[in-house]
């Protein structure tokens, strides 16, 4: 007996049906209630069937239905199964309208989707690209990787073997920053240089190239593999007059802040060289406070200095004032002289 048929009225056609028809509702629904209300109705019709000498159809209709439900109600899982019955569901895209690098080899048939989730597993567990990782799991080749990398990116893709580069345009950078960055210069087309990458290139690089060359680049994607061979033969030992590196703003700026760092080392070597006939009006605040400071301490020297033979003979350190007849007031008028001295200096020299 046609149980399908017999119990739940399904036309004649393939057996098993899909979900849909077995669950009665309309091909590619995204109602989850409606297919819900749908399996109770027709789960409890088959239940009537239950006991008797159906029991064991009845048993696996049953099982059937409530995988169907289950499939169509879980939202990935129905995503895959429409798309096995030849759904096709818009892509989600970046910012530029480009389809996500996995999506362009599951959209090419390279990789499915169960594969598609493996190789986003294993990406962030090697720490590896989305495309090195499906190279290494050998669900596409290098060339088919790179080719839908620049259709993700917008690129064009070509093949080295196909391009020969220009000897000028190869001499302008220096074999350890295409080897750095994984490129190689070909030539210029159309205002732009053509420049051969494994990857989308960095910023820093755009600013570099442009700045040597004097015009934008416009990139091509190639396998890793023929950039390398490309720059062994190309950057052969003595193959090329090289030019120097060059890093733009970083290297700029490197080279402003090692000017002003010379420019401030020798502006302080000048200022010692003044030494203290240097104008004070004319020296920089630091310099001001410094003398300043300097002078302050002169000026407690000299009164220290003159009443240095009572401080010794108030500490007991020695009978200095008894034996040179120094009393208070003779050490006081030393220490008014020596420091109405030293003031004087500091005043007509030293802070004028």
């Amino acid at each position: 007996m046609d149980v399908y048929k017999e119990w739940l009225g399904i036309p004649d056609g393939p057996r098993p049906p899909d979900h849909y028809e077995l669950l009665r509702c309309v091909r590619f629904t995204d109602e989850p209630d409606r297919i819900r209300a749908n399996y109770k109705k027709l789960n409890a019709h088959v239940r009537k069937y239950a006991t008797g000498q159906y029991s064991d159809q009845s048993q696996a209709l049953l099982n059937e239905l409530a995988k169907a439900m289950l499939c169509l109600t879980d939202p990935e899982r129905k995503r895959e199964y429409d798309e096995s019955l030849g759904r096709e569901f818009e892509v989600q895209r970046d910012e530029f309208g480009r389809l996500p690098f996995l999506d362009v080899l599951v959209k090419q048939g390279h990789v499915s989707r169960d594969q598609k989730k493996d190789v986003e597993d294993y990406s962030r567990k090697t720490g590896l690209s989305e495309r090195d990782a499906v190279v290494q799991l050998k669900l596409a080749g290098p060339e088919q990787a790179a080719q839908a990398l620049a259709l993700q990116l917008g690129f064009s893709y070509v093949e080295l073997d196909d391009m020969l580069p220009e000897d000028a345009i190869l001499d302008a950078v220096p074999k350890n920053l295409v080897k750095k960055h994984t490129f190689l210069p070909l030539f210029i087309d159309d205002g732009r240089l053509l420049v051969a990458c494994v990857d989308q290139p960095e910023h820093e690089l755009e600013e570099e190239l442009q700045l040597r060359y004097g015009v934008p680049i416009r990139p091509v994607i190639t396998t890793p593999r023929a950039i390398n061979q490309a720059i062994a033969k190309y950057y052969a030992p003595g193959a090329r007059n090289e030019a120097a590196e060059i890093v733009p703003d970083k290297k700029s700026k490197d080279k402003k802040s090692k000017t002003a760092s010379n420019g401030k080392q020798a502006s302080g070597a000048k200022q010692a060289a003044r030494g203290p006939n240097q104008p004070f009006s004319q020296l920089p605040p630091e310099e001001q406070e410094k003398r300043k400071q300097v002078g302050y301490i002169l000026l407690c020297w000299s009164v220290i200095l003159g009443m240095l033979p009572q401080i010794l003979m108030m500490t007991g350190v020695t009978p200095a004032a008894p034996l040179l007849g120094l009393g208070w007031f003779a050490c006081a008028a030393i220490a008014a002289v020596l420091g109405g001295g030293v003031f004087a200096w500091l005043k007509l020299s030293y802070w004028k």
